[in-house]
């Protein structure tokens, strides 16, 4: 690999490409790592009622942190088209004014989560003690939202800044105050629920509000400061529309998993949610390796699409969908074999609730062989401005194939049509990526000269 600094204007070869997503990927995978602690304590130290409550209630507050995901991924592809087209002082008024706007708006969403929390988590089913436990921790996790949608939109902002690395020693801080502050907080100080929500507030406040500090600082060699702005309404504008594939797949991630929940409660009981939770939680690992990927290449993908070098668009996402396919089937294999020890770290002290989880998750990880391309797919006509084509396939993806298959399979395969609900949905939508591609291929064949 190269001794100089990697620049979004580079030729990426294999070598060059790994080396700048790999900080992207750390970031992601360690951000799943201290939300796994997350888990472990509560169903450790709280117990599985505890945790059911956790995962039923979390979707909420994920779903209302969707707008920081939509001006992150969207507002970070227009900035790098911004710098790909030559203009600094523009990109840094775009760059602030969409951390501005992520704010403002998501500090109103979190005052209506706290108003509406209590008949969502009736709605979804939550009663006595389960609806104790996701009220306490639900309204906490409210307060933290305006921080949370910061942190997920610097994990963008610091690689079009080319500055992946110092991301991942942000998120690296912030999850260390996480793990530690759950295990003293859980599971040594004893205050349950509340200590886990504390906890995950107070590293986002590490990871969301720290970087500010940095950003403002013009003497460093960041690509992107923050400065005096105004309001640029087409441009937030294209931003949304260019993010809300972004938006669509938090969006629809979050009202799955409140069906899934659902289902899980009317077929299985608290068992089916904390065994999915589990699943969850896990699965982080798995998906972050994916989705830090298209994090890290989106930048370089925009820049170039925006210098109008096509050739080098094309390099990006052949390489980019070879690296993808091996790494797909590598970490199939792998969470094949580690699954039951995954399962018995969460709920190894009940034996009916293990085996459940280990079954269940041996079926849903048969998606982890077509998620990826999915996930890259959608990144990477969001990094091409394209905010329709990947909002497409990430409304299909997430909400319309999944909420189909989570209501038909059930009915054809018992309790084992849920587990299998998002390996049909991701074959499904891989035929419509599929399709994209091969339009957008010959389209770049078209174009280069």
């Amino acid at each position: 690999m190269s001794k100089h600094p990697i620049q979004l204007s580079d030729h990426f070869t294999y070598p060059r490409l790994l080396q700048f997503v790999l900080p992207c990927i750390g970031t992601m995978l360690f951000t799943s790592i201290y939300g796994i602690v997350d888990g472990l304590c509560v169903s450790n130290f709280v117990g599985k009622t505890a945790f059911a409550a956790v995962n039923l209630i979390m979707p909420l507050p994920q779903l209302l942190a969707t707008v920081g995901f939509m001006l992150g991924t969207g507002g970070s592809a227009i900035v790098g088209i911004t710098l790909g087209e030559g203009d600094q002082q523009k990109a840094d008024r775009y760059f602030t004014m969409f951390l501005l706007a992520a704010a403002v708006i998501v500090s109103v969403l979190a005052v209506l989560g706290v108003l509406f929390l209590e008949p969502v988590a009736l709605l979804l089913g939550a009663k006595g003690e389960l609806l104790d436990y996701a009220l306490r921790y639900g309204r906490i996790l409210m307060f933290s939202l305006p921080t949370f949608a910061l942190q997920n939109m610097f994990q963008s902002f610091f690689v079009t800044a080319e500055k992946p690395h110092l991301g991942f020693c942000f998120t690296l801080g912030a999850g260390c105050t996480n793990m530690v502050l759950d295990l003293l907080l859980v599971g040594v100080w004893g205050w349950g629920v509340e200590g886990a929500a504390i906890a995950t507030f107070i590293s986002q406040l590490v990871g969301g509000v720290l970087p500010v500090l940095y950003f403002l600082d013009r003497n460093n060699s960041s690509r992107l400061h923050l400065c005096p702005t105004g309001f640029h309404g087409r441009v937030l504008l294209d931003a949304c529309i260019n993010g809300s594939s972004e938006l669509m797949t938090n969006l629809s991630m979050s009202l799955v998993n409140i069906l899934y929940n659902f289902q899980l409660l009317r077929l299985i009981g608290e068992d089916g949610v904390a065994a999915f939770g589990v699943i969850m939680y896990a699965s982080f690992l798995f998906v972050a390796v994916f989705v830090g990927y298209a994090f890290g290449s989106s930048p370089i993908v925009s820049f170039h699409y925006g210098a109008r070098n096509l050739k080098e668009v094309h390099n990006l996402y052949s390489k980019s969908l070879r690296l993808i396919g091996v790494v797909a089937v590598t970490l199939t294999g792998a969470s094949m074999a580690i699954i039951p020890h995954v399962a018995r770290f969460f709920v190894g002290y009940d034996a009916a609730l293990l085996a459940l989880t280990s079954h269940a998750f041996r079926l849903y990880a048969i998606s982890f062989l077509i998620l990826g391309f999915n996930i890259y797919a959608s990144s990477f006509f969001t990094a091409l401005g394209d905010g329709v084509t990947s909002a497409l396939i990430s409304f299909l993806r997430t909400l319309v194939f999944q909420v189909a298959a989570v209501l038909i399979l059930p009915a054809l395969l018992g309790t084992d049509g849920i587990w299998l609900a998002v390996t049909a949905a991701e074959l499904a939508a891989l035929g419509v990526s599929t399709g994209m591609f091969i339009a957008k291929d010959k389209a770049f064949h078209y174009r280069t000269p």
